[in-house]
This record gives C-alpha cells, structure tokens and sequence, in this order.
C-alpha cells in the first residue's frame, strides 16, 4: 500500500520535540519524503510524505507490479484502502481510473497529508476516514470491488481483517485483495479467496486474491 505502520506497516510522525529547531544547533535539516505517482492521469507526479517512524510506502516496483496485474480492471471501481498510510496504493488507484476510494487511517497527521495530497491533484474522488481500521470494518459495510490491505507486521492484523472484510459483506462478489505481509507469514485468508499473484520484494511479500463467490 503508501502506509502507516503504526496502524499498518504500508506508507508512516515523529515530529519535532522541544522549542529550539535542529537548524538553530548547525544540524542539517532532514527533507520530506516523496511519493511519486507511476501511473495513470497524475503520472510522474511527486507528492510529500510525513516523517514518521515506520511510515514506509509501498515500493515503486511493487506497485507497478500491482497495477500491471490489476491493468484496465480499476476503471469504474469502488476502492477502500485500509492502513493507508501515505495512501500511495490508494491515489495510483484514483489516477489509473477508480470511481472511489476510501482511505481509512487512525493517525491524524498522516490522514491529513493524505487530504492534502489528494487537494493538491484535484482527486476528488477519494474520501479520507481518520479511524482504526479493525474498528471501521465492524461497522455497516458498502461492498468494495478491490480492497489495498497493508497491515502493520508482526501485530497480527491480517488474518482478522481478512476475516472481516469477508464475513461482514465488505467484498462484492468478484472482488480483488491486494494483502501486503512481512515475508515470513502465511497468511491466513477464507477458503474462497484464490490467490491469483505473488511477488517479493525485501522484507515483504504482495498477494493478490481473487474472490469467489461461497
């Protein structure tokens, strides 16, 4: 997914203590991450990213790896990127052709720069929900056509969400569910996702699943 790692892992702020700036001491002054867009209407555009600790967006590779999978099937979609993050999956998404996303993140700041982002390219098909992403899924759902999940690692997360999404009607009935894990796990997904594409990239492994219907 870009995530937040301290509610997911993909694209996430330490922001700075005390009165007195780095720059004042002769330190040199860290520069704002970027997001570059790959593809699609906002192609080759950069974007800023916070500078918070495990904010880490999804790898330029790894997303043009996912969206060549995805191809023309994104046109027309309704999108929900869970543990947005920097919502790098999520605005690829909404360039390449999406109806709407939904980006749903627990941190504030990092869900404000997401707002900003998508001001500063006129996306106004993406809405941006400041929420713990479990806690959002329990909730009366609206059927996705494709679904970015980028949980923080080793916390667990996947295999809940996995379930929910499923169980509580959040999936049309042939969705896409792009997972992103630490490389070691196996997820734990319901019996009727058919995984569809597999890549690796360091400490990461992407999965794309296919939904059939129960």
């Amino acid at each position: 997914m870009t995530r937040q790692r301290s509610s997911r892992p993909n694209t996430r702020s330490s922001t700075h203590s005390g009165t007195r700036s780095t720059a004042s001491r002769g330190a040199p002054t860290k520069q704002p991450g970027k997001l570059r867009i790959i593809g699609g209407d906002f192609r080759r555009r950069q974007l800023p990213v916070l500078d918070r600790p495990g904010l880490r967006p999804t790898p330029d590779r790894v997303r043009e790896t996912l969206f060549n999978w995805l191809g023309q099937q994104l046109y027309g979609q309704r999108v929900l990127d869970l543990f947005a993050g920097t919502g790098a999956l999520g605005i690829e998404a909404l360039s390449r052709g999406a109806a709407h996303v939904d980006f749903i993140e627990r941190d504030s700041s990092v869900a404000a720069y997401i707002t900003q982002n998508l001001a500063t390219l006129g996306a106004t098909r993406g809405h941006v929900t400041t929420r713990d992403a479990e806690a959002f899924l329990n909730q009366s759902s609206q059927p996705f056509d494709l679904v970015f999940l980028d949980p923080p690692f080793k916390q667990g997360l996947a295999a809940n969400c996995c379930s929910t999404l499923e169980s509580r009607g959040w999936l049309t009935q042939d969705a896409m569910i792009y997972l992103e894990t630490e490389r070691a796990l196996t997820p734990v997904i319901p019996a009727n996702w058919q995984l569809h594409r597999e890549t690796q990239a360091g400490e990461s492994t992407a999965r794309l699943y296919l939904r059939q219907t129960p």
